[in-house]
């Protein structure tokens, strides 16, 4: 069983972003990075489909140098393979996903999972249309994923609940909080992931179908207002919710 990951490496939850002078990109002072943590889940998977059927595990990654961190990440906590595929530039969804794909299709890999999402713009794209450059079914959202005989059946989430669909490999999965619990890599993994290879190729041209005009901060709320203690505020409160905040 041939397992292909896709990893993105995003800045920290915890981070405070900020505006670059351009206006277009993030300040990238002081910003930590780190493996999208949805992207961890699919690894996590990843390396169960291979402990139960034997096979090998590749991660790959497109974008710049500084990605090679969060491959060192998966080699840590087991992935067999990584591979850059190297941009220093911009793309949108469309140009990574492309790149991606040409760069997935010769592995002929008989599972490719994502994270739902990236959390830097969230837009949750990639792995879909990953699938649909390489003609195979994708499944998304995925909290479980039972791999059978001539099939694989999973668990979606949706709205209100679960939804159990069933699908034929090769296939695209990308993978929602509660499909597993990732493991942390060991001092063991972590100290011979530093001494693993990383293999880096540029990533395949692709034209961007989406241009970035400006980045912005949303604006600052404006300070609440106590109109009263008791009863007697209500009229006003109701007011002002009717010819301000325009809400009733």
């Amino acid at each position: 069983m041939k397992v292909v990951v896709c990893v993105n490496h995003v800045p920290d939850t915890e981070t405070k972003i900020k505006v670059a002078p351009d206006n277009v990109s993030i300040d990238k002072t002081g910003v930590n990075f780190m493996m999208s943590p949805y992207d961890e889940i699919a690894v996590e998977e990843g390396l169960r489909i291979r402990d139960k059927f034997k096979g090998e595990v590749i991660a790959i990654s497109l974008g710049g140098e500084q990605n090679k961190e969060t491959l060192r990440k998966a080699l840590a906590m087991g992935v067999d393979k990584v591979l850059l595929l190297k941009d220093e530039g911009v793309r949108d969804s469309f140009a990574v996903a492309k790149g991606l794909a040409e760069e997935i299709k010769p592995l002929a890999p008989d599972i490719i999972l994502f994270g739902k999402q990236s959390i830097d713009y969230d837009d949750a794209q990639v792995g879909t249309m990953v699938g649909e450059m390489l003609g195979l079914p994708s499944v998304a959202v995925v909290v479980k994923l039972d791999i059978q005989e001539g099939k694989v059946v999973c668990q979606r989430e949706i709205e209100g609940g679960h939804e159990t669909v069933e699908t034929k490999l090769p296939a695209v999965f990308m993978a929602q909080k509660g499909l597993n619990e990732p493991r942390y890599p060991t001092l063991k993994g972590i100290m011979a992931a530093k001494s693993k290879p990383i293999e880096v190729k540029p990533a395949p041209a692709a034209e961007a179908h989406v241009e970035t005009v400006q980045l912005r901060k949303p604006p600052a709320k404006n300070p609440g207002r106590i109109l009263g203690t008791d009863k007697s505020a209500v009229p006003e409160l109701i007011r002002l919710l009717h010819e301000e905040a325009k809400v009733i």
